[in-house]
């Protein structure tokens, strides 16, 4: 066996065997004996600080406890430093832990989630981490790891990181600064209150705001242009979504186009796989079903969707040929 391997061998089970003692005492992680450990460390209780996130990151503890801890021992400022700081560095060992003993294994392997999330990173970059630090669509600490598996640049990882978990780490961390005033009774407190509330529902409305940032407007074609494609053979697939009885009813279909109604669409997904990465132009009625259809195909991946506008009437009433 080759040494290389022997290495990545040892690493995974010290890793494996890190992650299961953290879990199994997770339950003795909290603020007090974070508290009693760091009122005795003097000057050093911010490097202490930022060390305990490091590894609390790379073996899955709780990083909500830490960032509100942050925001109760050093303040609204320095506990957001001290926070963003330990969470960017513990994912970076997460990303390179996983990029050097799993990458090359699991792009050939991957599937499911882990395989959309590599075509997201593949796809967009850096962009694609931005939408996932700020939207959490995954676990963070898996999402660190994951992350490695991808082969984005680790320059664009940790800068992107960085920024896009800033407003998050802002947020939590003033909560347990005016969540420990609040239990302490320390001046001007209902304005820090008011202000951890204010921060928690801009966090709380961000992913919701970050989608509808990300969601393209669905791109119109009209039946000249369909016409014209099928002219040049470009290879355009037409998915007509209306109903069985529809689609061999008195309006007709187009020729070549392959019909899946709408309500069976997301289980029938598998049919169209060979089509994810080639131009595919929606058709039912009118249009109100194909932009339902427009935009769940787009959430699973496929690249160039597009409605035919009017839908099959429209084709109609332009005298374009139908079977």
């Amino acid at each position: 066996m080759k040494p290389n391997r022997i290495i990545r061998i040892i690493m995974v089970i010290f890793l494996i065997v890190g992650i299961a003692m953290a879990i199994s005492y997770r339950k003795n992680f909290n603020i007090t004996i974070l508290e009693n450990w760091l009122a005795t460390a003097g000057g050093m209780a911010p490097l202490i600080f930022v060390g305990i996130y490091v590894i609390s990151t790379v073996l899955f503890l709780p990083g909500s406890v830490l960032t509100l801890a942050g925001g109760i021992f050093f303040g609204p400022i320095w506990g957001t430093f001290y926070n963003l700081t330990g969470a960017t560095i513990g994912a970076t060992i997460a990303f390179l832990i996983a990029r050097y003993l799993a990458s090359d294994w699991v792009s050939r392997k991957a599937s499911g989630w882990l395989k959309q999330l590599i075509e997201g990173v593949e796809t967009e970059g850096w962009r694609f981490v931005a939408f996932v630090r700020l939207v959490p669509i995954f676990p963070f600490n898996i999402l660190n790891y994951a992350l490695g598996l991808t082969r984005i640049r680790l320059f664009h990882y940790v800068i992107t990181s960085y920024i896009c978990m800033l407003p998050g780490a802002i947020a939590y961390t003033y909560i347990g600064y005016a969540g420990h005033n609040a239990a302490v009774g320390g001046e001007g407190l209902i304005r820090k209150i008011l202000l951890a509330m204010g921060l928690f529902v801009m966090v709380a409305f961000l992913p919701r705001f970050i989608r509808r940032l990300r969601q393209k407007p669905i791109r119109m074609l009209s039946s000249i242009e369909l016409k014209q494609r099928f002219d040049q053979k470009d290879g355009t697939l037409v998915l007509d979504v209306r109903g069985v009885d529809e689609y061999g009813g008195d309006l007709g279909h187009i020729a070549g186009s392959i019909n899946i109604p709408i309500e069976d669409l997301s289980r029938r997904l598998n049919e169209l796989g060979t089509y994810k990465q080639r131009f595919v132009v929606i058709v039912c009625h009118t249009d109100h079903r194909s932009l339902k259809a427009a935009q769940l195909l787009i959430k699973t991946g496929f690249a160039d969707i597009a409605v035919l506008q009017g839908g099959i009437e429209q084709w109609n009433r332009n005298g374009l040929p139908v079977e």
